[in-house]
């Protein structure tokens, strides 16, 4: 969709020039831009009969440029998909690419992001070489100046201030190695003042669904969809958000499933749709329980699946029975028929795969949203099933894999959380003495929330999502030494988080900032700081190696496709030049070869091997997945199983939990919780993660257990103990013996533990049953609390937000304190956000790729026809978004029905203006995005989920206005 055209030229900074009226014709902006027409954006939009070869467009020479042409396979480095690329390189440069044909995920399909992925790597928008900001002016610096001056400043704050008062964000753009190393440098400074994207994408998914069933993960895969008899979509825009996804979509639907899109918008995804249904934002689980209350009804629920494998569903029936259809459909603006329709097809259409993305996570209570979609489908015993399942959409590349292994302010690498336990069992993988390891963490002991006194090192760390607050918060109000004094963002888009003045406010008062990053990020420009700003070229994934572990779980093998440009470095070799700086490289690397200070990928594949038994990432060597990218070819494309080759038998990618050694051959796991397969064929029950008992109630399956078990019941996690009073310790190596002594699968580094189990037919985990209460959490059964910036008064009543919290995760958080405030009278509208799909994340790498930027020139706010009318606004014309938070952007009016009156809908990308202000005289010389835009989280306001701070931007308030003010 293109709005409208507008000059894109780095040298026109003139804000005239960018509003319509003043716009360039496509052909004017192919030839300011250094391309010809027709290019790699439009092949993923044409049908194979007319899509040609892509060349890089270079300088005419004399002669045509000679050399071998080498062929590199790699993954696309946007959406989770992981659909699979193939680079044409001469003479070290990339000149072509390829369809991967036979790549299992995308089939040769591209979306217009994948298929111009070269430019990434050859943008000439990139950070060139490392640069700081002197009296308001970039000047350049060499790497060891950047390296001394910046590690310097850090340590002078880290010495006067304690170590968390450094912030360290991570990427969810590193590979699996390069996020597992950052985790433990942070570890090594002394602080878990670290986190990634994850936090304000899926972080609700992962303890909802963690919490429900075991692990917090997409259940099935894209592929699997082929084999639903019905897809149900909520809060996700596939066809935008995921467009290679909707082709496995489009296979279930030429099978006969029947499509449901749920969603405010009538999105790509909706038209597809055999039956959208619109609900007001924000009222997932009154719409979910409403589903619920017509198969209850019915009797449609699968009796024997939640008697053998489901416990609390009991207390489910009794929330649901209060949600009348007159109820449901006075909360969620859905009528009774559509959901009895809605509640009929999928149970009538089973297996059903049920898919969400961050339309229902980023909320207040999104953990009580992604629970409620996990129990709709264990009453319909969808679950552990071919076509079944949830399929959690994750957004960048690597953001599953990061959190699997990366930068988590609440857990080390595999989910071990924070405890001594965790943090012993990772100082034996590090070889790092756990007192040694202790000490470089602040000694002092803080309120953790809940009454008690807890040092830092045990204590989650102060989320991405807040770390505004973890600056301008007062220091006795947060349990750490003193706020935060440096932010140093390693691949992070500031503009995909909200409360954007308070942002510009918390930038200002640092001591230091820093970017390490291929582009410069609004994170260079949003402030009016003069000094102490560092920015620092990380090369690109392409320019690097390592795994990277898509949305389904698999892990996949990508190569590098050229050596860093221009005076870029890989991410893991700055990481060591730093550590080196501070003093612990040896620790960072004792196990970890290091070649021109570049710690060998490889070698942190293994240690994550050896350590990372509670996820099961311990069976992916890197030899077995260069082995899978290399015969991509003999993978089923709909069981993604192996067929014959090097890889038979295994499915792609070795989806975790691949359990044991590499040695042990385990396939991976496509589908979790199919005890339909032993666990050695990939199969698996629920995981016991919380006790054998609840309340005298059994939490163990009940008659239900895996193809193959020795164990033909319930039964509780594997250890040393359990092994000994079955019998089974004998099956154990003498060595084995000595090093799982005292040991559960978890933390037995010998791996003989699991591979016992296995060997018996038994899941190392256990087998229970999922969980309907999560007795541990603010809300045990998720329950509808209304948004806190609401326009229903009368629901804000009934169904009240949180009390205000004095501690949560290190910070107070105010909850009723801004519901019990009215502001629909000044903000009458509801405001919510997604994705576009020419663009990624905050946008900085994809709107300075010009064959995106040609696709989506304008920034812009979807308004319906009666809205706009009120507001005397046209179609086309520059307004105002104003929120009541006190921040205000300027943009586009789309007046469109694509939104219901009374809601509004504007994209996440953009950045690079601020209230109206144009940003780009503020970039390093020719390093602006081709396209500016105001962040619509500028607007976005306060609001964090009860269990895991995930920001609340799908539902606020607005005004919209004429622009009758001149622009700054």
């Amino acid at each position: 969709m293109k709005l409208f055209k507008r000059p894109v030229s780095e040298n026109d900074s003139s804000s005239k020039s960018q509003t319509a009226g003043h716009g360039i014709d496509r052909r004017e902006f192919l030839r300011r831009s250094g391309l010809s027409v027709g290019g790699a954006a439009l092949a993923g939009a044409v049908p194979l009969s007319m899509m040609k070869k892509v060349d890089a467009t270079a300088a005419p020479t004399s002669a045509e440029p000679t050399g071998e042409i080498k062929k590199v396979k790699s993954v696309c480095t946007h959406c989770s998909v992981g659909c699979g690329v193939i680079a044409e390189v001469q003479n070290g440069v990339w000149v072509g690419q390829e369809p991967a044909f036979d790549h299992p995920f995308n089939l040769g399909a591209h979306c217009a992001k994948g298929a111009s992925v070269r430019e990434h790597g050859h943008g000439e928008r990139r950070l060139k070489y490392p640069m700081k900001l002197v009296d308001g002016k970039w000047q350049r610096i060499g790497w060891d100046q950047a390296i001394d001056e910046l590690g310097d400043k850090l340590l002078a704050i880290r010495e006067q201030y304690g170590p968390d008062s450094v912030y360290w964000l991570g990427s969810s753009k590193h590979n699996n190695e390069q996020a597992y190393l950052f985790r433990k440098f942070a570890a090594l400074w002394g602080s878990n003042n670290i986190d990634h994207q994850a936090r304000i994408c899926h972080s609700t998914t992962v303890a909802g669904v963690a919490n429900t069933w075991g692990y917090g993960a997409m259940t099935n895969s894209y592929n699997d969809i082929h084999n639903a008899k019905s897809i149900f979509i909520i809060g996700g825009n596939p066809a935008e958000a995921h467009p290679v996804s909707m082709q496995h979509i489009f296979r279930a639907k030429e099978r006969g499933a029947p499509l449901i899109v749920v969603d405010p918008r009538f999105t790509r995804t909706a038209a597809h749709a055999d039956l959208h249904i619109r609900i007001r934002p924000g009222t997932d689980v009154p719409f979910i329980w409403g589903l619920l209350w017509h198969i209850f009804r019915n009797g449609w629920e699968d009796k024997t699946f939640i008697e053998q494998r489901v416990f609390g569903m009991d207390e489910i029936r009794k929330e649901v029975a209060k949600w009348t259809p007159a109820e449901v459909e006075r909360v969620t603006g859905v009528p009774e028929e559509l959901a009895h329709k809605a509640a009929r097809i999928m149970a009538q259409n089973r297996p059903g795969t049920f898919i969400w993305c961050m339309g229902g996570t980023q909320h207040t209570i999104g953990n009580n949203n992604t629970r409620a979609y996990c129990i709709f489908q264990l009453a319909l015993g969808n679950m552990g099933l071919e076509g079944g399942g949830t399929n959690v959409f994750r957004g960048h590349d690597n953001v599953q894999g990061a959190t699997d292994v990366g930068p988590n302010a609440d857990s080390l690498p595999a989910y071990y959380g924070l405890s001594e336990d965790a943090w012993r069992h990772w100082a034996k993988v590090w070889d790092i003495d756990f007192d040694w390891l202790a000490a470089r963490f602040d000694q002092s002991e803080y309120d953790d929330g809940a009454g008690k006194k807890i040092k830092p090192m045990f204590n989650n760390g102060i989320p991405v999502s807040r770390w505004i607050d973890g600056v301008l918060e007062a220091g006795e109000n947060i349990s750490q030494r003193n706020p935060i004094k440096a932010m140093v963002f390693w691949g992070h888009a500031p503009n995909s988080q909200v409360r954007g003045p308070e942002m510009k406010a918390a930038m200002e008062k640092l001591d230091v900032l820093a970017v390490i990053d291929p582009y410069p990020t609004v994170t260079a420009v949003m402030h009016d700081r003069t000094d102490n700003v560092y920015l620092l070229p990380a090369c690109t994934q392409f320019e690097t190696y390592g795994s990277l572990t898509s949305s389904n779980r698999s892990i996949q093998w990508r190569s590098q496709i050229i050596e860093p440009l221009f005076g870029s470095r890989p991410d893991h070799m700055v990481m060591y030049q730093f550590a080196r700086k501070f003093g612990f490289e040896k620790e960072l690397t004792r196990n970890i070869q290091v070649e021109n200070d570049t710690p060998l990928i490889e070698d942190i594949l293994r240690e994550i091997n050896r350590g990372a038994w509670a996820a099961g990432y311990t069976g992916q060597s890197p030899e077995r997945l260069k082995a899978h990218q290399e015969n991509w070819h003999t993978f089923h494309t709909t069981t993604l199983k192996g067929q014959g080759g090097p890889c038979d038998g295994e499915y792609y990618g070795l989806p975790w939990p691949c359990w044991g050694t590499p040695e042990m051959k385990h396939p991976g796991s496509h589908i979790l919780y199919d005890i339909s397969k032993t666990i050695a064929e990939g199969g698996s029950p629920f995981r016991a993660r919380f006790g054998t008992e609840y309340q005298g109630k059994n939490l163990l399956a009940e008659g239900s257990s895996n193809k193959g078990a020795d164990i033909r019941d319930g039964y509780p996690e594997f250890s040393a103990e359990l092994l000994k009073k079955l019998g089974w310790w004998k099956d154990l190596t003498e060595q084995e013996k000595k090093l799982a002594e005292g040991k559960n699968w978890k933390t037995d580094p010998s791996g003989g533990i699991i591979r016992v189990a296995i060997k018996h037919g038994c899941a190392p985990y256990g087998n229970a049953k999922a969980r309907c209460i999560v007795w541990n959490f603010p809300d045990p059964v998720p329950i509808h609390r209304e948004p806190l910036y609401t326009p229903r008064r009368d629901l804000a009543e009934k169904y009240p937000t949180y009390q205000d919290r004095k501690r949560y995760w290190r910070l107070p958080t105010r909850y009723v304190s801004i519901q019990q405030q009215d502001f629909s009278k000044d903000f009458p509208l509801i405001m919510t956000s997604g994705r576009l799909v020419e663009y990624e994340g905050g946008g900085d790498e994809t709107r300075s790729n010009p064959w995106l930027a040609e696709l989506q020139q304008d920034m812009f706010v979807e308004i319906n026809p009666h809205d706009a009318n009120n507001a005397g606004v046209r179609h086309g014309e520059q307004v105002w978004v104003a929120g009541p938070e006190g921040g205000r952007i300027r943009v586009m009016a789309f007046v469109t029905e694509r939104v219901r009156p009374g809601v509004v809908f504007m994209p996440f990308h953009f950045g690079g203006r601020f209230e109206g202000q144009d940003l780009r005289p503020k970039y390093p010389e020719g390093s602006a995005p081709y396209v500016l835009g105001e962040s619509c989280n500028i607007v976005f306001t306060y609001g964090y989920d009860s269990v895991t701070a995930m920001q609340e931007t799908k539902v606020s308030l607005c005004r919209i206005e004429p622009d009758l003010v001149t622009e700054k």
